[in-house]
């Protein structure tokens, strides 16, 4: 959206305690639907911004669209800031471990007393239950929860190739937010609204959980699963590389059959259904892998195009970068890292009256609006500079 437009949360005011990935993208929704989302951070910062490896983009991915202040949450004056903050607040978000938050006095038995309109967002491994107090990650819950056997072939379970637990506990977060926002409206008060992991992956897997209740039958680990359909697999191609196809009805059937001159598998009754087809998959398959052997990837995706069937070559994360659907009509976001390089990384997935949700603030530096923060709280020059001394705020680019 241009910057002219005003954005479905304008005026929604959040505070954020999180790290890591599934706290931030709830932070990160909000903030790239128009709320001012503050993120407070230690006075070293958040330690998401020095993973290194797979984590190394988690800061960047997740961070834009909001404000950075930087307090000693350990000393009194750090806190009295952060309660001056949430007084006038819609949101609070946290996903640390179990009662931490209660131990600082920042729980939401504390913070609805100090503010009874304050919607409360715990983003936690579990929901209430006996796994309540146990600590998760992604990983441990992909585990526990189905999706890593469901994953990786047979006794080889694999978590998913993306935080992709964390980023949809961090997405129900965000309905349970604007859900209670449109509660407050008819009641005026707030409430304590909590998303987990392991919930989560549980409906995740819940299609494979609602078939073993429909057919009896276990679901298999997608490596090794009964397909749906008889033409729906990743083939080879003449120069050595790959492409997804995908043949879903008979309606389809018929149009793969005239487009690849396929007469004979046309005319045949073995094949008129899919039922039947699925049945001869295993006479099929080797037909189809042989006549898609004889192009390349660019003349197979070109004739595949054509014929309005579902294809998708095989990319890697950073072949997006430049995918120029992805870069058409702000699809993309270009945010600067902290050594000043700018990247380009995928805009929220969402159109809001034809339009994209775009960059209002950069990726923030530590601490870069802690002293525009307190300013706003009434703080003066000399307040900042005192509390900046004492190390009770830290104050960044």
């Amino acid at each position: 959206m241009t910057a002219k437009q005003k954005l479905p949360l304008s005026g929604i005011k959040v505070i954020e305690f999180t790290h890591m990935v599934m706290g931030p993208t709830v932070g990160v929704m909000l903030g790239d639907l128009g709320a001012d989302v503050i993120k407070i951070e230690p006075t070293k910062g958040d330690n998401t911004r020095r993973l290194v490896g797979a984590g190394a983009g988690y800061f960047a991915m997740y961070n834009r669209n909001k404000r950075s202040i930087c307090l000693d949450m350990k000393s009194d004056e750090g806190k009295d800031i952060a309660r001056s903050l949430i007084k006038d607040a819609d949101v609070v978000i946290e996903n640390f471990r179990p009662g931490a938050m209660d131990k600082l006095g920042f729980g939401y038995d504390d913070l609805s007393a100090l503010n009874d309109r304050l919607i409360y967002c715990s983003e936690k491994g579990f929901l209430a239950g006996p796994y309540e107090e146990r600590t998760a990650l992604d990983e441990v819950a992909q585990m526990m929860g189905g999706l890593a056997y469901m994953t990786g072939p047979p006794g080889r379970p694999l978590r998913a190739g993306s935080s992709v637990i964390d980023v949809a506990g961090g997405m129900f977060g965000v309905i349970g937010i604007l859900a209670a926002i449109e509660e407050r409206h008819r009641t005026g008060k707030g409430q304590y609204v909590k998303s987990s992991l392991y919930e989560t992956t549980a409906y995740l897997v819940g299609q494979h959980m609602a078939q073993y209740a429909v057919t009896g039958t276990p679901a298999q680990p997608m490596p090794a699963r009964i397909s749906s359909w008889a033409i729906y697999d990743v083939f080879d191609t003449a120069d050595d590389d790959h492409v997804f196809v995908g043949v879903v009805s008979d309606t389809q059937w018929v149009v793969f059959c005239e487009a690849f001159g396929l007469h004979d598998l046309a005319d045949n009754p073995e094949y008129a259904t899919n039922p039947e087809r699925v049945k001869r998959r295993d006479t099929l398959m080797p037909k189809v892998r042989e006549l898609f052997g004889k192009f390349t990837k660019p003349e197979l995706m070109a004739k595949l195009e054509k014929t309005g069937l579902p294809f998708a070559p095989i990319a890697k994360p950073q072949d997006l970068i430049d995918d120029p659907h992805l870069n058409a009509a702000g699809g993309m976001l270009e945010v600067t890292l902290d050594n000043g390089t700018r990247a380009k990384l995928p805009a929220m997935p969402l159109e809001m009256n034809g339009e994209r949700l775009g960059l209002r603030e950069d990726l923030p530096g530590i601490g870069e609006h802690t002293a525009e923060v307190l300013k706003s709280l009434g703080y003066s020059d000399f307040d900042v500079e005192k509390l900046g001394a004492t190390g009770t705020i830290r104050c960044g680019k």
